[in-house]
């Protein structure tokens, strides 16, 4: 496969049952040959995604010492800011070329999980940007919502099957900001070639050149988004849930052409986690002879935690 299949989710959401079958089997079959759709039809209305590229431009505008503020020891990361090249990709020693924030989970009903995630980091200075980011993160949320119910019926699960595991998730919204390079990287790109760690993750921003995606073949492709579309591809929990079925791609963020060194990139990727105790053990529709069980079993949480220690944000 060389280029992103496009999906609409109005498909599935319009109660006849022919379109909706025609998304489960056309984003299945995509998840299973090269792990990312292009998705039409979400839940993220124009003036919503306006507002929010508004403030996290405003954010990373910000003086160094003021972003420096938000960046919260201890917590490996998972709320408020991140300052630049501190992450670098598994196995790589070189600091990715960026700087982001995170918007967590909002517990409304259930003040025991409440107590397991980091509280959200208000930044002071902005006074729309946290309301427009949590709005953004409800919207994803759900969005991300169908296209797992999608992907149950696909796997021959009953439809709200991932229902439970999401609700009160340990989900992050990452707002990106790759800035402009100033001399040359030294081995070092705006985001090392990756898999994601969770079941799914919804990509505003991949209009224009820079994502790539890795196929079967081991060959790097473009995946551009149209400017109404979100880029969704498969983490490493949801592959592995499936024995590899859904499979997630690596991919990367490659360096620009030199004569646009001088400007910046924003990204802004949704990473749909389920609460911790989800058990990410294999399911057994997705084992047979010809594809005997890959990996040991094992939970969300646990799961989670090993990787941000392979990533450098947790010691």
């Amino acid at each position: 496969m060389n280029s992103i299949p496009s999906v609409n989710l109005k498909d599935f959401t319009s109660g006849d049952p022919v379109r909706k079958q025609q998304f489960v089997d056309q984003i299945g079959k995509a998840y299973e040959e090269i792990g990312f759709v292009a998705l039409k039809g979400h839940l993220l209305d124009d003036s919503l995604v306006d507002n929010l590229y508004t403030e996290i431009k405003n954010f990373f505008s910000l003086p160094l010492e003021t972003k420096h503020k938000y960046e919260i020891p201890g917590i490996g990361g998972q709320r408020g800011y991140v300052s630049f090249g501190k992450e670098s990709a598994k196995g790589k020693k070189e600091g990715d070329l960026k700087e982001f924030w995170h918007f967590g989970q909002y517990v409304e009903d259930d003040a025991e999980r409440a107590k397991e995630y980091p509280e959200n980091v208000n930044v002071n200075e902005l006074a729309k940007f946290n309301q427009v980011g949590k709005e953004a993160y409800q919207r994803l949320e759900e969005t991300a919502k169908y296209v797992l119910r999608a992907l149950a019926l696909h796997l021959g699960l009953e439809e709200t099957y991932f229902d439970n595991y999401i609700h009160n998730g340990n989900s992050i919204l990452r707002p990106i900001h790759y800035p402009p390079i100033t001399q040359e990287p030294d081995n070092a790109v705006r985001a090392a070639a990756h898999g994601d760690i969770n079941l799914i993750t919804l990509l505003m921003g991949a209009q224009g050149r820079g994502l790539q995606v890795q196929n079967n073949a081991g060959e790097w492709i473009d995946a551009i988004a149209e400017p109404d579309e979100l880029m969704i591809n498969v983490g490493d929990m949801l592959s592995r849930h499936t024995n590899n079925k859904l499979k997630s791609t690596i991919h990367r963020v490659i360096n620009p052409p030199k004569e646009l060194w001088g400007t910046s990139r924003y990204s802004i990727p949704f990473f749909m986690h389920p609460i911790s105790e989800m058990k990410l053990d294999v399911l057994d529709s997705c084992v047979d002879d010809k594809n005997p069980k890959q990996f040991d079993d094992i939970t969300a949480g646990q799961f989670l935690d090993e990787r941000l220690r392979e990533l450098g944000l947790k010691k």
